[in-house]
């Protein structure tokens, strides 16, 4: 029977999955949309790679199940194997077979097909990717991205129901890997391919995908789109995640939190004389030869290009502050006064 059209890409019920006593995944949950591109992001440890894995049916999940376009396809009673999941799949290192051509490999996930059938719908993919001018070359005789656009044919060539993307551009240099990964962006999108991206790059995560999935110990923390994760954390971890922080000590009074630096609005629902933790991102201070409200005194700088950042020393603080400006400070400059443009307040780390 056909999967009502309606029905999501991807669902996965109350995963979990543990390597003796290690938890990769605990009970974990997630629904993708058709032509929805998902970034999984984390630590390394924190489960992504498992899920892909238990998606992909490379993992037997130990309990809970897996539904691709609401078919079962892993669970207590059904699981199908990954050949016939019809996933693609583009690992880190992109595993071409070294033997055969661009084109052979692209081939080689349509071998089940008829050779006319497979033969056009190769071609088709080449054409869309923009790389003819590799169809005949081998592994070793391309760079890493074209080794990437590569594999990404492959994976796309049998029409999968769904593309799972492990680091794929880890292996890049910077440069190189925001072109291929605006390249791949566009190429999956072209083709309204449901997709979820693993990476442990913050920004990455924020830029590549329609939703964002932050993950921690096996378990989803947040998930939204990259300015819900990154403007609105719903906890400390994210917050911490996505952007560098100064950390500080506050005492609740008077339903505000107070510092060496000032007093913060907050919602946590806490007692007089509660303490929690003031998060100010880098960016959030304002550093001024004399604008600012509080006095401070630059200990370091390190300058960037656009941004600089400065070690700041603040009386009345332990430790002190990382900022980060693009406003052009005398490099003799000490003496300086700061501002805090944005804070969040969170009872724990």
């Amino acid at each position: 029977m056909q999967a009502p059209t309606s029905s999501p890409a991807l669902e996965v019920s109350t995963i979990s999955r543990s390597f003796g006593a290690q938890a990769a995944l605990a009970g974990l949950s997630l629904t993708v949309n058709r032509g929805e591109i998902v970034t999984l992001v984390g630590h390394s440890g924190c489960g992504k790679s498992t899920l892909l894995r238990v998606i992909a049916g490379i993992e037997r999940p130990d309990a809970g199940s897996v539904r691709l376009d609401g078919e079962e396809v892993s669970g207590a009673q059904r699981f199908v194997e990954p050949e016939a999941r019809n996933i693609g799949f583009v690992f880190q290192d992109y595993a071409l077979f070294p033997h055969l051509t661009a084109m052979e490999n692209i081939l080689f996930g349509l071998r089940k097909r008829p050779k006319a059938e497979a033969a056009a719908m190769a071609e088709e993919v080449v054409r869309i990717a923009g790389i003819a001018h590799l169809t005949d070359r081998y592994p070793h005789m391309l760079s890493g991205g074209e080794q990437q656009r590569v594999a990404l044919a492959r994976a796309l060539a049998p029409r999968p129901r769904i593309l799972l993307m492990d680091e794929p551009f880890s292996n890049l240099d910077q440069g190189l890997r925001d072109q291929v990964r605006g390249e791949t962006i566009a190429l999956i999108r072209s083709l309204g391919t449901t997709a979820i991206i693993v990476t442990h790059d913050p920004q990455e995560a924020l830029s590549a995908g329609d939703r964002v999935v932050l993950m921690r110990a096996g378990e989803i923390v947040q998930q939204g789109s990259g300015y819900d994760l990154h403007d609105r954390p719903n906890c400390a971890y994210a917050a911490d995640f996505f952007s560098p922080s100064n950390k500080i000590l506050g005492i609740n009074r008077n339903g505000r939190m107070e510092t060496a630096i000032g007093n913060f609005a907050h919602t946590l629902d806490l007692k007089e004389h509660d303490a929690a933790t003031v998060f100010i991102r880098l960016q959030d201070i304002a550093v001024s030869l004399g604008d600012g409200a509080i006095a401070a005194r630059i200990e370091a700088r390190a300058f960037h290009g656009e941004v600089e950042e400065l070690t700041l020393a603040v009386d009345g603080l332990a430790a002190p502050l990382k900022a980060r400006t693009m406003r052009r400070l005398p490099e003799t400059a000490r003496a300086v006064t700061i501002s805090v443009e944005n804070a969040r307040v969170f009872a724990s780390i």
